[in-house]
């Protein structure tokens, strides 16, 4: 019996001038977990989406049990086994979990509703899965539509799964338990393609590893005999240092205090309530919990970008002009008229952190365009910050003038992060600030914040990935249901222990 589940031959794709795919020849295995590898804009999600139709070859072919197909949608690919799960949940909210799975199956049959459930639990029991047939979606943690994603997919009949940065942002347990279940999809004969960038764990679940670097196929190597320095050597073609500073901090003074920090969304629920903590210069105060637990309100409300309630205080500390600034109630006008500077990296990219029509160099302009004194606008200090950024950052673009929406996540990152930092702030926050970047990209910017740091900036650094935080950051504020469940010491912590605080709230104290 032929041991190839997918072989791909020759696959190239193009987008304009910008070619995605080149000559891209490889196999799947069947019942095999592959990890995927590569930088930002080596194609891996590209390839991936070839695979399951969202996307069509320009040239090469595609063969699944050894025969030639043509995939020309996501339906065509459900009909030869292949299914992915993105990023990015497909789900409808206020319906429940089985009505999510068969959701767009068409069938003749009328809605059985004990036959759906009977089907649900048929899954889940056979993968370890844990989901409810009746709760609604608007009712789940990120870990549960994520289950629930890929229920859907072996729904469908997928033999192969593709998985888009699956764990990005599951603590460790919930990333354990889904580790628990590619393992059991492998045993059951099914091939498990992922996407990731986290290397640690590359090496505890794959047997494989393919790297893909600028578009093009580098080869694929059994992962018990790789190492974190080689993967990373054939992604980047060059040996990189994969460890993350931590200098100590020097010249400590409190540089914001919140306290009794509480925020009300437009929908009227509390999702900041009664937070309380201080951050100082020189350090790097790390921002832990599952996502949506208050981390983005809690940027937002310290920048001026949310309504909080009235007893709420954030007090900036300019200990060498011994002066003291409220910023509740101030725009981030109004707190940049103070005199403080602070940059801001937020969890939207393009909604809130750039202007995605825009190129690089307009981009620059952002963060002070108010200042420009006459009618014309000083073009050549945001093209030499462009220019600057793009090379220090590697930001891959056709051209300083191209709209930064047609960049790849990664590189819309880099411009965003490269600009906040260029603005020598006293304090920057930065949300996610390495969500989607590859290895080499991540660790350019622990530098980055690591040289704001011995600056005597304050760092904030909101961080899903919990072995980053444990090196990176000084000490780590740990969020729970709205709530500061336990501040803790970047140095002698451990991901487990961040990792039961954000999961369990503790008791309020009388």
């Amino acid at each position: 019996m032929n041991d190839i589940a997918i072989s791909l031959k020759g696959v190239t794709k193009v987008f304009g001038e910008t070619v995605a795919n080149r000559d891209v020849t490889m196999d799947v295995k069947r019942g095999e977990i592959l990890a995927l590898l590569g930088e930002n804009g080596s194609g891996k999600t590209t390839l991936m989406n070839m695979l399951s139709g969202i996307y069509y070859p320009d040239a090469g072919t595609i063969s699944v049990d050894g025969n030639p197909v043509d995939i020309r949608s996501p339906k065509d690919a459900y009909e030869l086994g292949i299914g992915m799960v993105h990023q990015h949940f497909k789900l409808v909210d206020v319906f429940t979990a089985a009505e999510n799975m068969i959701l767009g199956v068409e069938t003749k049959e009328r809605f059985d509703r004990k036959k759906v459930y009977a089907d649900m639990n048929e899954i889940c029991e056979k993968y370890g899965f844990d989901i409810n047939p009746e709760q609604k979606v608007y009712d789940m943690s990120v870990s549960q539509k994520q289950t629930l994603e890929i229920v859907k997919v072996l729904y469908r009949g997928a033999n192969i799964l593709i998985l888009d940065e699956p764990t990005a942002v599951l603590t460790p347990q919930e990333t354990e338990k889904l580790f628990n279940v590619i393992r059991n999809m492998k045993e059951n004969g099914k091939s498990v393609i992922i996407i990731t960038h986290k290397l640690h764990e590359v090496l505890a679940i794959s047997d494989r590893v393919a790297i893909l670097r600028k578009g093009e196929y580098i080869d694929a190597i059994e992962t018990k005999n790789a190492t974190e320095a080689v993967l990373t050597e054939m992604m980047v073609g060059k040996k990189v240092e994969l460890n993350i500073e931590r200098p100590e901090v020097k010249e400590k003074f409190k540089r914001l205090e919140i306290k009794h920090l509480n925020c009300v969304d437009a929908d009227g629920i509390r999702v900041l309530k009664d937070i309380n903590f201080d951050v100082y210069s020189g350090e790097i105060l790390g921002i832990a919990g599952i996502s949506g637990n208050g981390q983005k309100e809690l940027l937002e409300s310290i920048a001026g970008l949310q309504l909080v309630s009235p007893d709420s205080s954030v007090v900036y500390f300019e200990p060498k002009e011994q002066e003291e600034s409220q910023l509740v109630g101030r725009t981030p006008k109004q707190i940049r008229d103070l005199g403080v500077h602070l940059s801001f990296v937020p969890e939207d990219r393009l909604g809130m952190g750039l202007v995605g029509s825009m190129g690089m160099s307009e981009n620059m302009m952002l963060k002070n365009y108010g200042e420009a004194k006459g009618v014309f606008t000083d073009l050549k200090r945001p093209k030499a910050l462009a220019d600057q950024i793009k090379e220090d950052l590697e930001v891959v673009t056709p051209s300083l003038n191209t709209p930064v929406r047609k960049l790849s996540g990664g590189n819309v990152q880099k411009v965003l992060v490269g600009r906040e930092i260029a603005a020598n702030p006293t304090v920057l926050m930065t949300a996610y600030a390495v969500r989607g970047l590859d290895i080499n990209t991540s660790y350019t910017i622990y530098h980055l914040l690591n040289e704001q740091k011995k600056n005597g900036v304050a760092v904030i650094y909101v961080g899903e990935d919990l072995d980053v935080l444990v090196e990176l950051c000084d000490r780590i504020v740990v969020l729970c249901g709205g709530r500061v469940n336990g501040i803790l010491d970047g140095r002698t912590t451990t991901k487990e222990e961040i990792g039961l605080l954000m999961t369990n709230l503790k008791e309020e104290e009388n």
